[in-house]
């Protein structure tokens, strides 16, 4: 890819799990050159159900497309209705990129079920086929099950189950001989762009983390158990941190604040802000009134916002919509908000005197990657 140019990305089922986590990353991107002054590296088109239904549509968004990010399909429905459907989206795509003269790079988020004989397994295989007759320039991306933050529940999704089973206090039912391969949906979708930035073809088979379905219950229950004690996991493996952001996820929007136990006496008050998470860097911020910090979002990191003087509101919003969620904190009553990944954030000092906020994060601020993006929460 040359630098200088802006690459027109076509995202398909940018509302599923992988979608949105692509969507993100690019826009990630976008907010990453703004900063710097840069123009913006993508321009990204999102094609919902709605822009199936008319030729001129789909073929007005893929028309001059450098990829295509094929995420979606149909996983639940009749047997009948899956085995046509995703090969009928397939050709659909193709027929529509013949008829604008659009050849864009197609990335197509495969299965390893594709390799079996199950109704989903085959339809899976022969959108692939179908797809990859279309161009000289094709990408089989084939995944695991796929975890990562906003992942529903009850919906092919057994992290996502569990996660919902245990903040409900329910004990799920497991098969004991159940083994899953893990993959994070961000990972999965950043494969998917380096695929097209970096003109990678044929097939790739990402490297996931096989884990039986009673191990990763415990270890689900482990974080759930410990952070509503104020406890942070060893977040050093990559693979626990994308779990413990998937769980933290799921605790929004109405898990927050957290009031702290405040241990008081005639010195004064002592409360813990940080237990655990394996280091990490702590840092204190004056504010001053009416000033905002923060509108910013990461895709990995973990951090921390605790009031210890002054008031404040910490907004939040997840990327790539309008839903703002609001939390009202003082330093007279010590709760920390955790600022979940791919969620813009920000603190606004709403006090008339200056508002001390201790923030922590769980790895060392690194300038040559800073995993922090520019988003304004409030449009």
């Amino acid at each position: 890819m040359d630098r200088g140019e802006v690459m027109r990305i076509v995202i398909t089922g940018a509302k599923g799990l992988i979608g949105w986590h692509a969507h993100v990353r690019l826009h990630a991107a976008n907010c990453a050159a703004r900063f710097r002054g840069e123009a913006e590296p993508f321009e990204i088109v999102v094609l919902d159900h709605a822009g199936f239904d008319e030729d001129a549509t789909l073929e007005s968004a893929l028309g001059a497309a450098d990829g295509l990010l094929h995420f979606a399909g149909v996983n639940r429905a009749s047997e009948a209705v899956v085995e046509a459907v995703n090969p009928a989206i397939a050709r659909r795509l193709t027929d529509a990129c013949r008829a604008a003269g659009a050849a864009p790079h197609i990335v197509y988020a495969n299965s390893t079920h594709a390799a079996g004989d199950t109704t989903y397994g085959r339809s899976k295989r022969m959108a692939g086929e179908i797809l990859s007759e279309a161009t000289t320039r094709y990408t089989d991306l084939v995944l695991p099950h796929i975890f990562g933050e906003e992942a529903r529940p009850f919906y092919n999704n057994v992290t996502a189950t569990l996660i919902a089973q245990i903040l409900a206090g329910e004990t799920p039912s497991i098969n004991p001989e159940g083994r899953v391969q893990l993959l994070h949906a961000g990972a999965a979708a950043q494969m998917a762009i380096d695929a097209v930035t970096d003109g990678a073809t044929g097939r790739i088979d990402p490297e996931a983390t096989d884990i039986s379905v009673t191990a990763l219950h415990e270890k689900l229950r482990g974080f759930h158990d410990n952070y509503s004690a104020n406890i942070y996991p060893d977040l050093a493996v990559p693979f626990d941190r994308d779990l413990f952001n998937t769980y933290r996820a799921a605790t929004y929007p109405d898990g927050w604040p957290r009031p702290l136990k405040l241990n008081s006496d005639a010195r004064g008050t002592l409360f813990e802000a940080v237990k655990g998470g394996g280091g990490g860097q702590a840092f204190l911020s004056t504010t001053k009134p009416g000033v905002t910090r923060g509108d910013h979002f990461h895709l990995r990191k973990v951090e921390r916002f605790l009031v210890i003087q002054g008031e404040a509101i910490i907004r939040v919003r997840k990327v790539i919509s309008d839903e703002v969620w609001e939390y009202r904190v003082s330093g007279d009553v010590p709760a920390p908000v955790d600022m979940p990944t791919l969620h813009t954030h920000s603190i606004e000092n709403v006090g008339e005197t200056d508002l001390l906020t201790l923030f922590w994060t769980h790895e060392l601020f690194d300038p040559a990657a800073p995993d922090t993006f520019a988003d304004k929460v409030l449009k």
